[in-house]
């Protein structure tokens, strides 16, 4: 049973394609809520500090399987030259400074997908789908 593959292996197939390299970070609350709500006001302030500075990619709260609520997940996408790089970005997170919340560091491959965005003039608004 193949059970991995090569990364030039990867690479080669998926050549045409658009290979944007991201690294995810997964977040688990450590110690319940309580010291995420403590620490979600500064944990906010560095995400939008991140996306200033072109860092993050996207960024969000993980619901539970049945998607009727949150137990402290979260998962920050960010554009990083390697995959330490984005474990230092992940370690100046006051969430994990502070031991709110431990963290697990993906590198992840964009190869397909679409993004939508409708820009309405007359009400000077935009969708994204």
């Amino acid at each position: 049973m193949l059970k991995s593959v090569p990364r030039a292996d990867v690479m080669q197939a998926s050549s045409e394609m658009l290979q944007k390299q991201l690294y995810a970070i997964f977040t688990t609350a450590t110690n319940g809520l309580e010291p995420i709500f403590e620490n979600l006001e500064n944990h906010l302030k560095f995400q939008v500090q991140l996306e200033a500075e072109g860092v993050l990619y996207a960024a969000g709260p993980m619901w539970t399987d049945d998607e009727e609520s949150w137990e402290g997940e979260g998962m920050v996408v960010v554009r990083a030259a390697s995959r330490d790089e984005a474990i230092e970005i992940a370690k100046r997170d006051p969430m994990h400074i502070c031991g709110a919340r431990e963290f697990k560091v993906r590198p992840w491959l964009i190869n397909e997908g679409s993004v939508t965005i409708t820009l309405n003039k007359s009400s000077q608004t935009f969708t994204i789908k």
